[in-house]
């Protein structure tokens, strides 16, 4: 029963729920293969990312080059990619009339911006035409029997089968939901009763305690305003005590990508009441920065209708498998984007899930499958988890509760020193992104694979 080969024309056939940054790098990645045959599934109605910008760090950078993105990806940014020392952000503290810059973070290698729509359509535009692609299927549940394909629900009443199913599909992700229910139902049977609540506990995502304001500005109307603004020249980021803001262009300069955070640190881990996402005035947010600097006030006010995003994440999951089904991206570790880190962490999590799916050791059989998805979750967990509890500190740290040090009482080279201090401590736990490779990560999968 556990070598029956369950695919008949091709090898393996994949289905993806989810057409995100990890669902499609991930059917980018397999169109190497031509004995796998993929079918990525998306719930909206068409094809188009929600959201503003993303960034890439070097580290998946590497990826983007070994899956031949990058000329395409450059050419729909502004930014030029370098591989030496790069001013990528400026940092200011401005909650007050005059504002303090301290700190400009120097990475190796350059932070890559894009519109998420940019992004999203130079990887279409690379699936292979052997890749099918559904629209207005959102998956209600699966089921997966030891001897036969996957069966897929969906919430139109319709049916679909794969030999492996992927959960690209978002923080809300109903297949993290029906593996997480049937590992706790397992557990129960068992008498693991610790295990069966750890796993129900991971099916709901959890209110990080930050409300984010997007909106793109438009460059002309910020210049016109403020003429010689920091942000034409240099992304930056403004901090302040549980609120900070994030702006830098995009569309080849067309674009001010603006994201404001406001944190209630309290309520980490609670329940948030209303709706997730969902369009705000511009009051609703201005009000927490009315007392900040002018650099700050020109572009709030050419803020109109920003999105306002509940944060939610993914408590640490405890395994990212189950069977022959896996979650990847904010499905199985959506964590704060206080390291500019969510997408990376869905390209590498997609990386090293097609090659050890790619891998011949992976025949189609049911034990193959099995096995493939315990290297990939031996070789990204672990991984994944250490990053996204490093978004959580740096998110802290950005809105400035470091040390139990009172930002507010200190002046002059006293404040320079401890926000300085801050700084550092941001860069150690940040300099993964750009010292680095993935290149371990793929070794590691490979020789798990052949041993």
């Amino acid at each position: 029963m556990g070598s029956h080969k369950f695919a008949t024309t091709t090898r393996l056939r994949v289905g993806i729920c989810g057409a995100g940054i990890g669902g499609l790098v991930l059917a980018v990645a397999l169109s190497k293969y031509p004995d796998i045959e993929v079918t990525v599934y998306e719930a909206a109605s068409k094809l188009a990312e929600v959201g503003a910008g993303v960034g890439i760090f070097p580290r998946p950078w590497e990826i983007i080059r070994k899956l031949d993105l990058e000329e395409e990806l450059l050419r729909v940014t502004e930014i030029k990619r370098q591989e030496g020392p790069v001013r990528t952000f400026v940092y200011r503290k401005s909650d007050g009339p005059e504002g303090v810059e301290f700190y400009t973070l120097v990475t190796q290698g350059t932070l890559m911006m894009f519109h998420r729509a940019d992004f999203q359509q130079v990887l279409l535009g690379r699936l292979d035409s052997s890749c099918k692609t559904h629209c207005g299927k959102r998956l209600r549940t699966y089921t997966q029997r030891p001897s036969e394909p996957i069966k897929l629900l969906f919430e139109d009443g319709s049916t679909a089968t794969c030999d492996v199913l992927i959960g690209a599909d978002g923080v809300k992700s109903a297949v993290r939901k029906t593996f997480m229910t049937e590992k706790a139902h397992l557990a129960q049977s068992e008498g693991r009763r610790a295990e069966a609540a750890d796993c129900l506990a991971s099916i709901e995502p959890a209110w990080s305690g930050t409300n984010s304001y997007r909106t793109l500005i438009s460059a002309d109307l910020l210049r016109s305003r403020y003429p010689n603004h920091r942000v034409f020249t240099q992304p930056m980021q403004y901090l302040g005590k549980n609120a900070h803001i994030i702006a830098y262009p995009i569309s080849r300069g067309k674009l001010i990508n603006f994201v404001a955070f406001i944190s209630r640190h309290d309520k980490e881990n609670s329940k948030f009441s209303g709706p997730w996402v969902t369009p705000t005035e511009r009051e609703e947010m201005a009000s927490t920065f009315k007392r900040w600097e002018p650099e700050v006030q020109a572009l709030i006010d050419c803020v109109n209708q920003p999105l306002r995003w509940a944060i939610h994440t993914v408590r640490p999951l405890s395994t990212f498998v189950h069977g022959r089904v896996a979650v990847i991206g904010d499905a199985a570790h959506s964590m704060v984007p206080t390291q500019g880190s969510g997408a990376g962490q869905a390209i590498e999590d997609a990386f090293i899930l097609a090659t050890v799916l790619g891998n011949p050791r992976t025949d189609g059989s049911s034990a193959s499958i099995q096995r493939a998805l315990k290297v990939f979750d031996i070789v990204r967990r672990p991984r994944a988890l250490e990053v996204q509890e490093r978004s959580r500190l740096n998110g802290r740290y950005f809105s400035l509760n470091y040390n139990d040090v009172d930002f507010s009482s200190l002046q002059g080279e006293e404040l320079r020193a401890e926000l300085v201090e801050l700084m550092e401590t941001v860069k150690q736990n940040w300099a993964w992104t750009w010292t680095t490779s993935p290149r371990d990560s793929y070794e590691e999968a490979t020789q798990l694979m052949e041993s």
